[in-house]
């Protein structure tokens, strides 16, 4: 399945570009040979922008296990400069 378009031929053929990014298959479209877009289904977009919840809610988990993190400091008060 055609799955990378020049740019050119993406505009030349934007309603098979859409069928095929709604069915699931994501399209890449190419400037110069470069990767510059991806057209994806409308669904995906929702999935991949889907809010998942604040970051402190996440770290107020129970099941956050403390003793996994490394939160250890280095000691050194840095060098004695003469001014």
């Amino acid at each position: 399945m055609h799955s990378e378009w020049q740019l050119q031929e993406a505009k030349g053929n934007f309603s098979q570009l859409i069928k095929r990014a709604a069915s699931g298959d994501a399209q890449m479209v190419t400037v110069h040979g470069k990767p510059t877009a991806v057209v994806v289904s409308a669904e995906e977009y929702a999935r991949l922008t889907r809010r998942r919840g604040k970051l402190s809610s996440a770290l107020l988990q129970p099941d956050l296990a403390i003793e996994d993190l490394d939160l250890a400091r280095s000691r050194d008060t840095g060098r004695d400069i003469e001014l």
